[in-house]
């Protein structure tokens, strides 16, 4: 597949271009050109670093939209071994759009649930480009269950635009079907991390999305509402889709800072479209991280520190700030 280029990308890009003709003029008149080769692969690096230092929330959303952004397939495969899928909510039937089986994470064995969102136009309509149907979310309830039975912990890889809004979903208890979820994955006693791989739209991200640790890749996104539909409310008109990605705060960065997410995974320069393996591997890396000292928590601990972790998320300060306090965002310039 030829890359997609966004459009802040358009720098970068040219230099690569230029790059690969000098390469195709050397091959072709077998011309000695690698010191201007090199120096255009250095500019071409220090390009990336500048350009993606200073993209804004909605040109991040479009790297977490990226066309040649890993999905859970792909990690599947890299940072997983010996996958087995468990399907079915023994009520409705089975939803593609929900992975939810075992797998290996190294040498451990672990409970797996993560959106699928396809690869090519096939795979995508038939698990509705990641948005997930009741049974999905039933599915996945269903082998956390068999998670919490059998003592292993639970990883889920999100990235989801939302949860599928058609009728047949409201008809069959889309948002009951949710709220079970959320509620069962905060008393679930087993250590749970949940991953943004991509997009984290909503309450379909949230069905499979409470933990002990939350994690965020670098160009990822997490929101209440797409950028575009939040526009379409305010504005009446998805054209503000930039400005309103600038107000929700749904990066990766800024939900760290909220203290929602645990850790940004950092993402190989560029986005992790550009080295998908490893993005694979430094998903790993921070899935073992995470999950090894909650594996050394008693039941007890577990539960009390989810619902400490749980019940912050919101909180706000009434009748003005206390004196000394200092905002999270302007800590590192106080300090």
């Amino acid at each position: 597949m030829a890359d997609v280029e966004l459009d802040f990308e358009a720098p970068i890009y040219e230099v690569k271009r230029k790059i690969e003709e000098l390469e195709s003029f050397a091959e072709s008149t077998e011309t000695d050109m690698q010191a201007q080769i090199e120096k255009l692969r250095e500019r071409y690096q220090v390009l990336q670093r500048e350009v993606f230092a200073s993209i804004s929330p909605w040109e991040r959303v479009q790297v977490a939209r990226h066309p040649q952004r890993p999905v859970f397939s792909d990690y599947l495969a890299g940072t997983f071994t010996e996958p087995l899928e468990l399907h079915g909510d023994q009520a409705a039937g089975d939803d593609p759009a929900i992975f939810a089986g075992f797998a290996k994470l190294r040498d451990r064995s672990v409970v797996l649930l993560g959106h699928r969102k396809g690869k090519n136009t096939k795979e995508r309509i038939s698990c509705n480009f990641g948005s997930a149907q009741p049974e999905g979310y039933r599915k996945a309830l269903r082998v956390m269950r068999l998670a919490e039975k059998f003592k292993l912990p639970v990883i889920a890889l999100i990235d989801t635009p939302g949860a599928y809004p058609g009728v047949t979903a409201e008809e069959r208890g889309q948002a009951q079907a949710i709220a079970r979820n959320i509620l069962e994955m905060a008393r679930l006693k087993t250590p749970v991390v949940c991953v943004v791989i991509g997009e984290g739209g909503s309450g379909g991200a949230l069905g499979i999305g409470v933990g002990d640790r939350v994690l965020m890749l670098e160009h990822a996104y997490y929101s209440v509402i797409s950028p575009e539909g939040c526009s379409s409310i305010l504005w009446k008109s998805a054209e503000e889709a930039a400005t309103a990605a600038q107000i929700l705060r749904l990066t990766a960065s800024d939900l760290n800072e909220f203290g929602i997410v645990d850790e940004v995974v950092e993402e190989p320069l560029g986005g992790a479209h550009q080295a998908a393996g490893d993005m694979c591997l430094r998903l790993e890396d921070a899935l073992v991280r995470h999950l090894e000292p909650l594996l050394g928590l008693s039941t007890e601990e577990l539960l009390q520190q989810r619902y400490e972790k749980v019940r912050k998320i919101g909180s706000f300060l009434e009748n003005g700030a206390p004196q000394g306090y200092v905002p999270p965002h302007l800590r590192s310039e106080a300090s």
